[in-house]
């Protein structure tokens, strides 16, 4: 019987032992699918992000993952021209915060201010870029305008991210550039989704925060046949009923689409505005698709505007069309 208990009690130590060692086995695998890990607390290869960016060598063509480790990041960061193929993951999109407070009418200590392109928390130049599981934050709070994130890179993309701010949240910049963003959040107040660049928001939350009146403004160039497509997201608001514009043209071929979004009372009956600029009515692209929701009601909307057929939408928005034949890949 001693025998027999003492036998069975190796063979659990023996389990026990087999599992904790499987379990740090799979932990340094899992530490191995990254390139580089950065963490506050010094367990990682760099305590900063940008420390970790700056690692990278240019021009690379093969992909660099740098795992970030829950923490709050105050970094002003970016990602250089010809800084290819980076790939950022958080270890959770809740806990892990990269924040910087610049503003645009901040003094660039030369007499000017810094400008809104300036103002960036996390400016992305390099081609390729990808992020999933993050936050990034301009935490300035209500001064104007004050940007997260600034993209002027070709073919990014952003997976499960939150992007926090007032004033011109993000910044979609360069027309070249093509961008995709997959299960995000965007908050802000005025023109908080702005800028040139071709993107698509693919089952994003899109939150209009008390204080502003227009979601967009876009930029983009006649040349480009699209700009901002938004397709089946969710538009929210804590702003009052009737607060806010679909959006504005920065420029006078901005383009903008909501398709099968789903959109709170925030929205304005018209759905969109001018700017000032009645020459815009006719050069602007804006329009939606089976649009749902109280804001989405689309009786009132400005004549200008258009309501796209199943036809168009079938065969004008494709995402790989929108992105004029790159087909994003997220993992």
């Amino acid at each position: 019987m001693i025998f027999n208990f003492l036998i069975a009690s190796v063979f659990c130590i023996n389990c026990s032992f087999g599992s904790v060692s499987k379990e740090i086995q799979d932990k340094k695998s899992a530490r191995n699918d990254y390139d580089i890990v950065v963490d506050a607390n010094g367990t990682g290869n760099y305590t900063t992000v940008q420390a970790a960016l700056n690692s990278v060598a240019l021009s690379k063509t093969i992909e660099t993952k740098i795992f970030i480790k829950n923490g709050v990041y105050k970094e002003k960061l970016e990602v250089v021209l010809n800084q290819n193929n980076i790939t950022l993951i958080g270890e959770s999109k809740e806990k892990v915060r990269l924040t910087y407070d610049d503003y645009a009418s901040k003094s660039n200590g030369a007499g000017g201010t810094i400008g809104t392109s300036g103002s960036a928390s996390f400016i992305i130049t390099g081609n390729d870029f990808k992020a999933r599981n993050i936050t990034f934050e301009n935490s300035s709070g209500p001064v104007g305008q004050a940007v997260a994130v600034r993209i002027d890179g070709d073919k990014v993309v952003f997976e499960n991210c939150s992007f926090l701010g007032f004033q011109d949240t993000l910044y979609p910049r360069a027309d070249t550039s093509r961008q995709y963003y997959k299960n995000c959040y965007i908050e802000g107040t005025t023109d908080f989704i702005f800028g040139g660049s071709t993107a698509v928001f693919d089952q994003c939350e899109i939150f209009a925060k008390k204080g502003g009146s227009y979601i967009t403004a876009a930029n983009t160039p006649q040349s480009n046949a699209y700009g901002f497509v938004f397709l089946n997201c969710k538009l929210i608001a804590n702003s009052g009923d009737s607060s806010y514009y679909l959006g504005r043209p920065w420029r006078n071929y901005a383009r903008t689409v909501f398709l099968k979004c789903e959109m709170g009372p925030h929205i304005k009956a018209a759905g969109w505005h001018n700017w000032g600029k009645p020459e815009a009515e006719s050069t602007t692209f804006y329009a939606e698709y089976l649009s749902t929701g109280i804001g989405g009601n689309s009786s009132a909307r400005v004549k200008w505007s258009h309501q796209l057929s199943s036809e168009q939408f079938k065969k004008d928005y494709a995402v790989k069309t929108v992105l004029r034949g790159w087909k994003p890949t997220l993992k």
